[in-house]
């Protein structure tokens, strides 16, 4: 908040607009207080990155580090969750990170999840005046409906009213797994959206007339339409039913596949891979696509998809595989030879920086160039060989 003279004042207790402005443009505090960076134990590996992404993109003449307190969260010895503050918060715009899957450690989701909170709860009792979660991953958002004919909760949405609970003013997340998750915590939640990553990694497919980008879903297909509007290739959409939980059947692809060479595929996550597993099979065994590419905003790093993957890649085309760091990768995903790991960090910094100095969000992420990222018509080509 800035303090305003009061001798400068027409009147006692009221601030005259023009002596605000004078007094602010003179501090040097931005509006929301001082910037602070925290982790809890599972996201430290991701507000590392972040932080390093912050610093370089801020240049060499600024000698502003944002303060860290990394891993602020603990177990005592029967694992009841705690977090602890090494420094004062009071007054500050806090973001804290926190990766709620993570297949490098040994805890679950939702220890994970409890970290978050007991973390954000602790930073707004310590006196920070606001607390930004940043989450790539958003777990629970798959728990958006009940199975239909089966009595399920709506678990997305208490995981929302938890989070407002806890303090947190909003959550930063790449990708959501449905577009009810903005229901769920209105205008709190920051979706970052993948389009403009995705048409960066395929831009040297733009006018193919023998390329087609697929959904494998009806989820997908909002994404898929405008990536083939923006790339100017064919787009089709997978009609997929799931005979028994966890078991993925596709029928027919609705689209135009004649003379088809190369299939793009686009989806939020790869869980199980039992869809994409039955989508690429399809797509070479009844139109003999000469290559598959997938692009998919989080891998969950589980042993089923890492089988599949590896099916696919040997005995059906699939040429490449592009992800994200949204859920820490385990070093056998990463030895993969198709698979094509891109960091969010640049991403998350510009997005932490946006917030902190209230600025819009809506020009930073747009169709426009991944810095960073590699050059993947080169990638296709040296794997094609």
């Amino acid at each position: 908040m800035v303090a305003v003279d009061a001798d400068n004042q027409s009147e006692r207790g009221f601030v005259r607009p023009d002596d605000y402005a004078r007094e602010r443009a003179a501090s040097a505090m931005p509006p929301r207080g001082e910037l602070l960076m925290a982790s809890c134990r599972a996201g430290e590996r991701l507000a590392e990155g972040v932080l390093e992404a912050y610093q370089r993109l801020s240049g060499t003449q600024s000698a502003m580090r944002p303060a860290y307190l990394p891993a602020i969260d603990f177990a005592f010895s029967d694992r009841e969750t705690c977090a602890r503050l090494d420094r004062d918060v009071h007054g500050a715009d806090a973001f804290l990170f926190q990766s709620l899957h993570n297949p490098r450690r040994e805890e679950p989701i939702d220890q994970h999840l409890m970290a978050l909170l007991v973390a954000a709860r602790t930073l707004r009792e310590w006196g920070a005046r606001h607390v930004t979660a940043v989450v790539p991953y958003l777990a629970y958002a798959r728990q958006d409906k009940p199975t239909r004919f089966q009595r399920e909760p709506t678990t997305a949405r208490l995981v929302a009213d938890l989070v407002r609970s806890a303090g947190i003013e909003r959550i930063v997340v790449w990708h959501p797994h449905s577009a009810l998750a903005r229901g769920f915590f209105g205008d709190s939640l920051v979706a970052l959206e993948p389009l403009g990553f995705f048409l960066e990694q395929y831009r040297d497919l733009d006018g193919r007339s023998d390329a087609v980008v697929v959904a494998p879903d009806a989820g997908a297909a909002g994404m898929v339409a405008h990536f083939s509007r923006a790339l100017n290739v064919r787009s089709a959409i997978a009609l997929k039913r799931r005979p028994v939980a966890g078991e993925a059947q596709i029928s027919e692809v609705l689209g135009d596949l004649s003379g088809c060479r190369t299939a793009i595929v686009l989806d939020d996550m790869i869980a199980s891979g039992g869809t994409l597993h039955a989508l690429v099979r399809l797509l070479v065994e009844r139109w003999d696509v000469a290559e598959v590419l997938v692009g998919a905003s989080h891998n969950l790093c589980l042993d089923a998809a890492y089988e599949r993957l590896q099916d696919l890649h040997h005995r059906y085309r699939l040429r490449e595989l592009v992800i994200t760091d949204s859920i820490p990768q385990t070093e056998a995903f990463r030895a993969l030879p198709f698979v094509r790991e891109h960091t969010l960090a640049e991403h998350l910094a510009r997005a932490v920086n946006a917030i902190h100095y209230e600025q819009p969000l809506t020009a930073i992420f747009s169709t426009g160039p991944v810095v960073g990222a590699r050059d993947t018509l080169q990638t296709r080509q040296t794997a094609a060989q």
